[in-house]
């Protein structure tokens, strides 16, 4: 019987995924690198390599990882509060880990966990109300692609930082080329880092999507 390495159990994609997420979080996208996530889990750079191959495979394994946590919505739920709900939680998921969404780009996310707890199930929802496949795939991907881009445009987790940058290049504006945005600033900046603007939007498309049938 082959003699299993103690790194290769110590560096599971799970545990890989779960340092990554860390280390982005806690350093910024910038810091991430095989060897700095062979650091934190003290096994070699060419272990962690063996896991994920690249930096795609390393995306992949924290995507699916957090996918992992998307609730499974009861069957029989409503059409629009199961889709507020499952669209609600990837933008909850993603808030808070911005610097995620950074490292993947425009990567398609199709990762088998994504697929079964988001994308199947939304989809199958959509058809059983009443919408041709087309359809159901046209109101997920507007759902998904403002759910995205809310999510990717401010970093949640800093506010204050997000709020303050704006703040400065609002009063760099001169009122006269600009009258909208070198106006009263507080009237502005509230809207940039609240979430409800977010789910407002979200509400918005599943009114329009609803299906009458």
């Amino acid at each position: 019987m082959p003699r299993r390495s103690a790194a290769l159990d110590r560096a599971t994609p799970e545990a890989i995924a779960v340092a990554a997420l860390r280390l982005i979080d806690e350093e910024g996208p910038a810091a991430l690198s095989f060897r700095a996530l062979a650091d934190r889990l003290e096994v070699s750079h060419a272990t962690v390599q063996r896991r994920c191959t690249d930096l795609a495979g390393l995306m992949d394994l924290c995507t699916e990882h957090l996918a992992a946590r998307l609730p499974e919505i009861p069957a029989g739920t409503d059409w629009a509060e199961a889709t507020e709900q499952r669209f609600g939680a990837l933008y909850r998921l993603l808030t808070a880990h911005p610097g995620l969404l950074v490292l993947r780009g425009g990567r398609p996310w199709l990762g088998r966990q994504l697929l079964a707890r988001l994308v199947e199930p939304a989809l199958a929802d959509s058809v059983a109300a009443g919408m041709s496949r087309a359809e159901a795939v046209t109101v997920y991907r507007r759902m998904y692609l403002l759910t995205l881009g809310c999510a990717a445009f401010v970093d949640h987790r800093d506010p204050t930082g997000a709020t303050a940058a704006s703040r400065a290049a609002l009063a760099a504006l001169d009122p006269a080329e600009f009258p909208v945005l070198g106006g009263d600033p507080a009237e502005l900046l509230p809207a940039l880092t609240d979430h409800e603007v977010y789910y407002g939007a979200l509400r918005q498309l599943i009114a329009a999507a609803r299906p009458t049938g």
